[in-house]
């Protein structure tokens, strides 16, 4: 007797598909801050959900800026160089991100600017650089001066297809709480650094394990309008944040379900 067939994952089934036109490993849709000064780690610190003074050189971090309520603001890659803090970002955002951390500044000795020398790449088999920190299967980025082409289709449809989501459009601002973007298994926050904005409501959920909702993608087609972050007709899904008694596991990325699975079992 064969086995009943798997139901299909949301998101795969154009997987590869979407790398054939790749031109290039620019992300013309990404922007780079740079965060200068002698209290550059310090004030960075304080703000963010991941540890800012152990970052090394090369190494790179996802993280959030969150509302005191633990509400995600803003989402992006943090890149040690040197003593700077390089701030990988959506293009998009990177004026309204300079200004919330310009805000936060008051007198520290801080320089926050943009660095258009540099860009952000992307590669599922550029083995030589580094892995994503979210998840290896994302592939591999790096920073270095703009090459010719464009990445950023390939690396959102790439991104999508195994269930990670990123950028205001996605998160939603000040409307999704930061677990439930699915931050703890997608390694953006440090549980033990001390304060940041947002850290009260977000160490409470996670050592209660009290992460009640996920957002997830779910075909267009059964979209429920009242809990969606996004549409994206033309890969067929809707980004929404769902209750965890009612997510299918089937249907979800095997690293999402896994963890779902290990938060219920507790």
């Amino acid at each position: 007797m064969s086995k009943p067939a798997r139901p299909e994952r949301v998101g795969y089934s154009a997987r590869l598909s979407y790398l054939k036109p790749m031109t290039g490993t620019t992300l013309t849709d990404r922007a780079l801050l740079r965060i200068s000064g002698e209290e550059a780690k310090p004030f960075l610190q304080g703000l963010l959900t991941r540890d800012v003074l152990t970052l090394k050189p090369g190494e790179a971090r996802w993280t959030g800026l969150l509302t005191p309520q633990g509400k995600a603001l803003f989402d992006f890659l943090l890149w040690g160089d040197g003593e700077d803090v390089l701030i990988d970002c959506e293009a998009a955002q990177a004026e309204a991100l300079a200004k919330r951390l310009t805000l936060y500044r008051l007198r520290r000795k801080v320089v926050i600017a943009r660095d258009d020398a540099l860009a952000v790449h992307w590669s599922p088999e550029a083995l030589d650089r580094p892995l994503d920190p979210r998840l290896p299967a994302l592939g591999h980025r790096w920073i270095a001066p703009a090459g010719e082409g464009d990445a950023s289709a390939a690396f959102r449809a790439h991104r999508l297809a195994i269930g990670v989501f990123e950028g205001v459009g996605e998160l939603g601002q000040d409307q999704t709480l930061w677990l439930e973007t699915n931050a703890g298994e997608l390694h953006g926050v440090d549980y033990d650094k001390g304060c940041y904005v947002g850290q009260e409501n977000t160490a409470r959920m996670h050592y209660r394990a009290k992460v009640n909702r996920r957002l997830v993608a779910v075909p267009l087609a059964q979209a429920e309008e009242k809990r969606q972050r996004a549409a994206l007709p033309d890969l067929g899904l809707s980004i929404e944040l769902r209750r965890v008694e009612d997510l299918d596991p089937a249907r979800l990325p095997d690293w999402l379900a896994q963890a779902i699975a290990a938060q219920v079992a507790e």
